[in-house]
């Protein structure tokens, strides 16, 4: 069975093409929960008109899939709560030159 650890790794790999940020990172997944049936990925975007959703979306499903060691991945999209800057690492924040006085 896969470990939480090992499906956060992978997701650090997914790299939103406008955004010099893994999702992990920007704070977008919300939720991992792992059973013996399936792994199931909570996650939203920053924004609902993102052109790349279904993209993104292949993707973490794709990384999740590549360390599950078979386990089926399921991804959910949600806009509740919705996401905001204060979900990003402080890695993040430091890329994009967020500090607290810039956002």
């Amino acid at each position: 069975m896969a470990e939480k650890q090992d499906i956060i790794n992978a997701l650090k790999t997914v790299y939103d093409p406008e955004i010099p940020v893994n999702i992990w990172d920007m704070g977008l997944v919300y939720d991992i929960a792992i059973s013996e049936k399936e792994i199931v990925i909570t996650m939203t975007f920053t924004s609902p008109t993102c052109p790349m959703m279904e993209e993104l979306l292949a993707q973490v499903r794709d990384a999740a899939a590549g360390v599950s060691g078979g386990t089926p991945v399921r991804v959910e999209l949600v806009w509740d709560p919705p996401w905001n800057l204060s979900r990003m690492s402080d890695a993040a924040r430091l890329e994009l030159d967020l500090t607290e006085q810039g956002w």
